[in-house]
């Protein structure tokens, strides 16, 4: 079976591109796999019938497929494989707001800011934002479980997902789930393709649950010259509220931040904690003041209050620029640990611990407020032996947060980075079902091979 040929005859003209050029645009995602191959074509769909097209010539000729979005991932996760096809959904892009019933349907290729933007329009807010909210997918977004910023008070991507679209590795394209919020007939087989990163199928719609705008929001910044005050302030503002934003920076996120926006960050502080309440009326001031209490208490050497919406938008902007400000100082290794609240300060302090011990750098940022934490080792693409350290940290940094009783990834996804690390940290029974719900839903193992379950 010639795939190209078929490909080129099932979908739309200039759908499939199999230029060499063209499609290295196509072959990796921000976790620059070293390892991505060259696919045998980049299919660029426009609807649920062109993947189920796809999918079907794929599935006869055993060529496996890798779906992708916006290519924004950080775990490997829509890397290309060598001789199979790129199924890619940007293109897909329609949203239509419902106000009623408070839900959005959108493509998987819309942008997260996309969707917010067309909820605004009419009053209404999709919560999940993760830093790279301008430019990744909501495909995306479902495909890892996205969070964000503000999912310590309104929860990550799955609480907004009520039904979707998804093509099966047979070509099938079933619906799940829906427009309503209360719905228990049969097994949630919709929450099963959420956080599945493309290995069980192809989601080409979704039905996404909307809330009323949020309210103005108080922000609250606080600098502090050690990293257990801060953490211990992050435990005790969690024990007596829950603020809609809590998010850490250590020294070398900072610092990284204040190189790019000269915007006079404390560059001698351990760490920087962005909290913000947006509970209405006088409420919001009377958090953010507690918030700067429990900061004060835990030896904060400076907090700053302010409820004008302009200077709260700048901290939040050097939050979001964190991850692209390092990332200038050399390539990247990124991991997405996380542990149970109370354990944070002994993350923090271990990974600190385990840079120390290896000779690399390891910025830290999280999202505090539930423990998930994204630390950035850098490499110096120069360094043979500097780079072996860092492979060596970043097993470490992973096996100090399972240890703690954490995970491996909170919102990032397994891709093909972390894939080493996942029968350990499940266990070989919780693997096997994972392996036994794969090989039910794709037999052939089609949709992302090597992606998260390498030993299939």
């Amino acid at each position: 079976m010639d795939v190209v040929s078929a490909l080129t005859d099932a979908l739309p003209p200039s759908a499939v591109i199999t230029d060499p050029d063209s499609m290295d645009a196509y072959r990796w995602d921000r976790a620059n796999d070293p390892d991505a191959g060259v696919p045998l074509a980049v299919v660029r769909a426009t609807s649920t019938a062109d993947v189920q097209a796809v999918v079907r010539i794929a599935a006869e000729a055993k060529v496996p497929i890798v779906p992708r979005g916006a290519g924004s991932g950080l775990s490997g996760g829509s890397s290309a494989i060598a001789g199979g096809i790129v199924l890619s959904l940007d293109r897909m892009r329609e949203i239509s707001i419902d106000p009623i019933t408070r839900m959005a349907v959108a493509q998987p290729g819309a942008f997260n800011a996309e969707v917010k933007a067309a909820a605004a329009e009419h009053g209404l807010w999709y919560p999940p934002d993760p830093s790279s909210f301008e430019f990744c997918s909501i495909g995306g977004n479902i495909a890892t479980n996205a969070g964000g910023l503000c999912c310590v008070k309104y929860g990550v991507t799955t609480d907004y997902v009520l039904g979707m679209t998804v093509v099966l590795a047979d070509g099938r394209a079933v619906e799940l789930g829906g427009p309503r919020l209360k719905d228990v007939a049969g097994l949630p087989l919709t929450k099963l393709f959420v956080g599945s990163e493309g290995t069980l199928g192809v989601i080409t719609e979704v039905t996404l649950r909307l809330i009323p705008a949020q309210l103005p929001p108080t922000t609250v910044v606080a600098v502090f010259p050690k990293l257990a005050d801060a953490t211990n302030a992050v435990l005790e503002a969690a024990r007596e509220m829950r603020p809609s934003m809590l998010e850490f920076m250590d020294k070398t996120s900072i610092n990284a931040v204040e190189d790019e926006l000269k915007m006079g960050l404390d560059r001698d502080a351990e760490a920087m904690l962005i909290m913000q309440s947006d509970e209405p009326g006088e409420h919001a001031g009377t958090q953010a003041a507690r918030l700067d209490e429990l900061c004060k208490a835990n030896n904060s050497s400076e907090c700053y209050v302010t409820n004008d919406p302009e200077e709260g938008e700048a901290f939040i902007t050097a939050r979001r620029m964190a991850i692209p400000a390092v990332e200038k100082k050399g390539a990247l290794l990124l991991e997405d640990v996380g542990v149970p609240l109370p354990k944070l300060g002994d993350l923090v302090i271990g990974i600190e611990q385990i840079a120390a011990d290896r000779g690399v750098t390891i910025a830290v940022i999280a999202h505090a407020g539930d423990g998930n934490t994204h630390p950035l080792l850098l490499l110096d693409p120069t360094d043979e032996d500097q780079q072996k350290r860092a492979q060596i940290a970043y097993g470490e940094v992973m096996d100090l947060a399972t240890g703690l009783g954490g995970t491996i990834t909170g919102e990032h996804g397994v891709g093909r980075l972390k894939a080493p690390w996942l029968a350990p940290h499940l266990g070989p029974d919780v693997m096997d079902l994972n392996h036994r719900i794969k090989k039910a839903l794709d037999p052939d193992n089609i949709f992302n091979p090597g992606a998260v379950y390498p030993t299939l």
